[in-house]
């Protein structure tokens, strides 16, 4: 409590005790004590009399006076550290904490020590390594003195980072498995702003501040983590951080990222989850424009195009890049702007073969992916055109033609060899399904049992395709579209894969009232954990 007092000399507790030990009138000795220690103002020894007789302990005045005096000394310190010249006002601050030093861990002083160090850019080390030694110090000081110690001390700062990053992967999850399933809400719903204001990105933006060191430690942490789990979530965090100090415009950090003009570009299409003509031109002049030299950069843009949210955008965008094309009978080869999606969608998924191989040169583009799989795709558009003409002509003499049901064998090939095919086929099948087109739907769904890394049992896909399903409630009522749907697709995954029974559940859990009895209490069964998982269930409980 008073630590620190001596080395100033000012008499404590200790010396007060000292001197009533050794004194013969004990009275005296206090009296003398309040008179060489106390406030030395002349007309003060009349008004004390006064407050003595109101009852007022000393205590409790000389408290109240102390508390004034270190709101002034704190708005002093405040206000020295924007006024005069840069060396002055530095100098008077790093003079005041020489003096105050020593009681830093006086509880009642620790707040003006902590505020002139917050005010120096440049703390004496010798007394940041006492702050970092100790422990209470070290929590009680400002975000601006716990930068300086970051900054040369990685284990320290990856120990503060690591729960924050815990926490964001465990939010991102949560989303992906709520039990709030809808088509109109969803995980890519929230605006890339939106999205920005959340606790972590916000509680990292301040723990980095203008510290480009601090910003490539975080960086450096987030490769690594994506290396070691393949979780795409680093990747949205990486783009999520470089823009929300592009919102509190940190040019110190926003000039030196080489990503950043990229990305706030991308962001824009996020927004919009659509690449327009004019944003496609200046991606394509940042991609091209990657000197010879600099190729590392390209590592950063992959993982900035391997966010969820960039895969999300320009899958869509390429989706409805070819239903034009079909419009237009224009071949996908043949436009410029559905090849440079292709592109990015490619530099975004060979993220981690890039960052893992430290080979940094944008993936080579299969040639069959253009000229076999997208017309693959525009025939599926033109064959539900046909289908849907072929409806609403008279049917005098022939019988209703049946949609096709045959899948081309190389459009399954396509799907489990390829990964771009892969993801742009599921996200024709989660249009098709937003468009409540069921015939499409149960044609192509055999072709998902066996995918590229197994995609079409990932949590993203999943939570979308869950999503999308509530569109057509009412065919869940039907022995053969369920089948098709779970036994068919879903149960050929849950004894293996832990999330698609999760997702199944979800499912169900928002739908069970319209699958027929029968059906519904065959799922319950096959969905019924073994023995063997409720025991360890049990087991990880205690």
């Amino acid at each position: 409590m008073y630590a620190g007092l001596q080395e100033l000399g000012v008499a404590n507790g200790e010396d007060l005790k000292e001197t009533l030990t050794n004194c013969t009138e004990p009275l005296k000795a206090i009296e003398q004590f309040q008179t060489e220690n106390g406030v030395l103002l002349p007309s003060l020894q009349y008004a004390l009399p006064f407050l003595d007789l109101h009852g007022t302990p000393r205590l409790e005045f000389h408290q109240s006076v102390f508390d004034e005096l270190r709101e002034k000394l704190l708005e002093r310190v405040s206000a020295i550290a924007l006024e005069g010249k840069v060396e002055e006002r530095y100098k008077k601050l790093e003079d005041l904490l020489e003096k105050s030093f020593s009681l830093v861990k006086m509880p009642s002083i620790q707040p003006v020590v902590m505020c002139v160090m917050k005010h120096l850019p440049k703390v004496p080390e010798k007394k940041l390594k006492l702050v970092m030694a100790d422990k209470d110090l070290y929590k009680a000081c400002a975000v601006e003195v716990k930068r300086q110690i970051w900054q040369d001390n990685q284990a320290l700062f990856g120990d503060e980072v690591s729960p924050l990053l815990k926490q964001y992967i465990l939010e991102k999850e949560n989303i992906l498995f709520s039990n709030d399933i809808s088509f109109l809400q969803n995980f890519f719903s929230p605006s890339p702003k939106t999205r920005r204001q959340g606790e972590v990105v916000q509680k990292l933006t301040q723990m980095i501040g203008k510290n480009v060191k601090l910003y490539d430690m975080v960086l450096q942490f987030l490769r690594t983590l994506f290396l070691r789990t393949r979780n795409v979530h680093y990747c949205t965090l990486r783009a999520e951080l470089l823009m929300s100090l592009h919102d509190l415009e940190i040019s110190e950090i926003c000039t030196v990222d080489p990503c950043h003009k990229f990305t706030w570009c991308l962001d824009a299409c996020i927004r919009e989850k659509f690449v327009d003509n004019k944003r496609a031109r200046e991606l394509q002049g940042f991609l091209d424009g990657v000197k010879k030299g600099q190729e590392q950069v390209l590592g950063d843009l992959s993982m900035i195009l391997c966010d969820p949210f960039a895969i999300n955008t320009l899958a869509l965008s390429t989706i409805r890049h070819l239903q034009d094309l079909v419009g237009q009978d224009t071949l996908p080869r043949e436009s410029p702007d559905l090849l440079l999606l292709l592109r990015m969608l490619s530099l975004g998924q060979g993220a981690w073969d890039m960052i893992d191989s430290q080979v940094f040169k944008e993936p080579k583009m299969e040639a069959e992916l253009i000229t076999r799989f997208l017309p693959l795709l525009m025939s599926f558009v033109v064959d539900d055109h046909t289908f849907t003409v072929d409806q609403k002509l008279p049917s005098e003499e022939k019988g209703p033609i049946p949609y096709p049901s045959a899948i081309p064998e190389a459009f399954t090939k396509f799907l489990q060899e390829n990964r771009i095919a892969c993801e742009i086929g599921l996200y024709y099948i989660l249009h098709i399904t937003k468009q409540r087109n069921k015939n499409a739907f149960l044609r192509l769904l055999p072709a998902l049992v066996e995918t590229f890394s197994d995609l079409a049992f990932s949590d993203i896909f999943l939570h979308l395709l869950t999503g999308n399903l509530t569109l057509l409630s009412d065919e869940f009522a039907l022995e053969e579209f369920c089948t098709s749907l779970f036994d068919g697709f879903f149960l050929t995954a849950c004894s293996r894969k832990e999330n698609v029974h999760r997702h199944v559940l979800r499912l169900l859990l928002h739908l069970h009232h319209k699958v027929a009895p029968a059906k519904l209490e065959s799922l319950q069964k096959a969905l019924e954990p073994t023995k063997q998982v409720g025991r360890e269930a049990g087991e990880g409980e205690y």
